[in-house]
């Protein structure tokens, strides 16, 4: 499990970049990593995982090794939950598992809900299946708002790809991100970034700006309505340290989480887990071996379904 290949899947806009581990005849297992991560957010946690899997996990557009998308497109929300479904394709997927961390989660359970006769499992590491607009509700305008004046000012800017020492650009990102590692931080720019002569530029796309601008948030009575289709076996990892809000300025307000538990607990009863483990928003990579354990327990309790017709 610790071998893995590259593969470049097809799409109109360019191709999306995936990591594959294990064989094509094993049970897939497709993951998802969070906001402006890429894919090399799962590589310290799946060579962990039963190895009678095959699992997949893929960069979205404009993220990591993937294409950007088209000049003049914005990046959504449900854009990259068809990429799920391009993906599922392009391996002739007819059902499978998700694993999604952070906003990879979110990502994962729109899919399962508007898929639900496709997906298996749907696991969630510091996630949920959606956002609530509990709090956003005023600011949701603003949010699509600010998307495409962003999008706007990334297309009038005529400035060069910003060229930086890798140590300048692991600070950064450390400094906005204080839930990643030295260590953890170095994978994901490892993937994240390309060499230059003086140095590396991030291969992210300019106009994925702050989370919430991109993303879709749902109400309450819109919440137990897409639940009551899902049909898979849920999992929820939530670490204690971890984010319980999209917008950190809402994060100590742990209700809409509380709610979504409940929620799932009473329609899924004895299909959904929820499990609460020591660690921060990237203890997928932090504390790898934990999170594999809880993980592997949920993948090995299910029944095996066969990924194509």
């Amino acid at each position: 499990m610790g071998l893995f290949s590259e593969l470049k899947l097809a799409v109109p806009w360019g191709h999306i970049a995936v990591k594959v581990w294990g064989s094509q005849k094993n049970p897939p297992v497709l993951c998802l990593h969070g906001w402006l991560d890429n894919a090399n957010s799962f590589d310290r946690l799946i060579p962990l995982l039963p190895q009678d899997f095959h699992y997949v996990a893929m960069d979205f557009g404009g993220h990591g090794l993937s294409s950007h998308y088209s000049p003049g497109l914005p990046y959504y929300h449900h854009n990259f939950v068809s990429e799920v479904r391009r993906v599922a394709a392009a391996f002739k997927w007819t059902r499978f598992s998700l694993l999604g961390h952070s906003f990879g989660g979110t990502v994962g359970g729109m899919f399962a809900c508007i898929f639900p006769e496709m997906v298996d499992q749907l696991i969630l590491l510091d996630s949920t299946p959606f956002f609530l607009d509990s709090n956003e509700t005023e600011n949701i305008l603003t949010y699509k708002r600010r998307n495409m004046e962003h999008m706007f000012q990334v297309e009038a800017s005529q400035n060069s790809l910003r060229v930086s020492s890798l140590e300048e650009m692991l600070q950064g990102l450390l400094n906005k991100n204080s839930h990643l590692n030295k260590e953890c931080g170095e994978l994901l720019l490892q993937r994240g970034t390309t060499k230059m002569a003086t140095g590396v530029v991030l291969n992210r796309d300019r106009r994925l700006s702050v989370p919430e601008h991109s993303f879709d948030f749902v109400s309450k009575e819109m919440f137990v309505h897409f639940i009551r289709r899902l049909q898979a076996n849920v999992l929820l990892v939530k670490a204690t340290q971890g984010y319980y809000d999209v917008r950190r300025a809402n994060d100590e307000n742990k209700e809409p989480l509380f709610f979504m538990v409940d929620t799932l607990r009473t329609i899924l009863k004895e299909r959904f887990q929820y499990v609460e483990i020591p660690g921060n928003h990237y203890v997928h990579m932090n504390n790898q071996h934990l999170v594999a354990g809880i993980v592997s327990a949920f993948l090995q309790s299910q029944p095996r379904t066969a990924s194509r017709l």
